[in-house]
């Protein structure tokens, strides 16, 4: 199985893309992993906030070439402990799909369209934390997700 990750826009801060990029390279480990960044919706302020949205989606679509198995992150999703997302993961890999994509939406969400395609929608905490920061937590929390599903000393209950 391959995880797709696709996030809007460039991560800004050089500090997160460095932790980023270390989880990244011990992902290499456990799977073939794809971290797409798709570009900024321009001209957004000649954009209602449901058109922005639709745009995204149909750009997330694009990359997302036959979703098996989509979820999104947003903040009205199931929320998972660490080990229950292991078992997600698990799951994702038990039931033999190539590829396992995971989506970050823009500032205003997914419109209703990538929700109805949607297999599930993941929400990391009930606080609201930046897009950017978003990616470096998924990132980790799949890397965590594979050291607890392979007994290694990374989780601590």
């Amino acid at each position: 199985m391959r995880i797709k990750l696709i996030v809007i826009g460039k991560t800004d801060s050089a500090e997160l893309q460095k932790l980023i990029d270390v989880y990244l390279k011990r992902l290499k480990h456990y799977v073939k992993f794809e971290l797409v960044v798709l570009p900024d919706i321009k001209n957004t302020k000649n954009l209602s906030v449901t058109d922005q949205m639709e745009k995204e989606a149909e750009l997330i679509l694009k990359h997302a070439d036959s979703p098996e198995s989509l979820y999104l992150l947003d903040e009205n999703g199931m929320e998972y402990r660490s080990v229950e997302f292991a078992k997600l993961l698990q799951k994702q890999m038990n039931r033999g799909i190539k590829e396992w994509v995971l989506v970050v939406g823009g500032p205003y969400g997914f419109s209703d369209a990538i929700k109805q395609k949607a297999n599930g929608l993941i929400s990391l905490s009930k606080l609201t934390f930046s897009h950017q920061m978003v990616r470096l937590f998924i990132v980790e929390q799949i890397y965590r997700a594979f050291t607890i599903l392979r007994n290694e000393p990374y989780h601590h209950q």
